[in-house]
């Protein structure tokens, strides 16, 4: 169950373990016993989470606001994917396609298979 923390009017904080359906309602104070409402008074502690997951919580958070989008993006009006040849000025492929469906780099070094 998680701990909550909650403001006495007359004693001041106070935190409680209670079942998560009990969140959002007033919890008795142990000292008065008077009704408190649920306070947020100290930040969650992420720094104590392992730098995967809080690498993880980082990107969730960076992409709640601008998603990445996978692929070519022309459809977003944004450029092609980094080291696109058509949009960064970058010299074409060397490949050349046979008729047969095959493609060859006669340009470039062949394989050696031995020395």
């Amino acid at each position: 169950m998680p701990v909550y923390e909650y403001l006495c009017t007359q004693c001041g904080s106070f935190t409680e373990i209670r079942p998560m359906v009990l969140s959002a309602d007033p919890c008795d104070c142990p000292s008065c016993g008077v009704a408190s409402e649920r306070a947020i008074l100290t930040a969650p502690q992420v720094l104590g989470m392992d730098a995967a997951r809080r690498g993880a919580f980082a990107t969730n958070e960076r992409s709640r606001h601008e998603p990445k989008l996978s692929g070519h993006s022309e459809t977003a009006g944004k450029k092609h994917r980094a080291g696109c040849a058509c949009c960064s000025g970058q010299r074409q492929s060397k490949a050349v396609f046979r008729a047969d469906g095959g493609k060859s780099f006669p340009s470039e070094r062949p394989w050696m298979i031995s020395h």
